[in-house]
């Protein structure tokens, strides 16, 4: 009976890890996210410290609130934190192409209250993580 339920467990916990295997960010096998658009990229990178709905959360950490966020306004300023990271947040550089940087700072800047109509094109990205 042991042995049963031994099994059952092992058979229950791996049904379990390839359902979390299922929702966690695809990464290529170059290393890199697959998602080109900004709304699958935030969806499965950012939201997980930030929240669904950008309001950011404190806690265990502090992730600040991308809805409304006036730093937004400036280009350069998203495009430096989603590559560059700062202050306990990671940079993404290693993990996005420049298109995907510029899609889902893009994607930030028009959703969550922000209203930002000018785009961050490939080129603001390069000109922030080439220096």
């Amino acid at each position: 009976m042991r042995t049963t339920f031994t099994i059952a467990t092992l058979l229950s916990l791996l049904a379990s890890t390839s359902v979390l295997a299922e929702e966690t960010p695809m990464l290529s096998t170059s290393g890199k996210f697959d998602q080109p658009s900004g709304e699958a990229l935030f969806n499965q990178v950012c939201q997980g410290c930030h929240m669904a709905e950008g309001q950011g959360s404190h806690g265990a950490g502090a992730y600040p609130a991308l809805a409304t966020n006036q730093k937004l306004g400036a280009k350069v300023y998203p495009v430096y934190m989603v590559s560059s990271g700062q202050g306990g947040m990671p940079g993404f550089k290693k993990y996005m192409d420049d298109q995907q940087i510029a899609s889902v700072v893009n994607y930030v800047r028009t959703h969550f209250g922000n209203q930002y109509a000018d785009s961050v094109t490939v080129e603001d990205v390069r000109a922030v993580t080439q220096r």
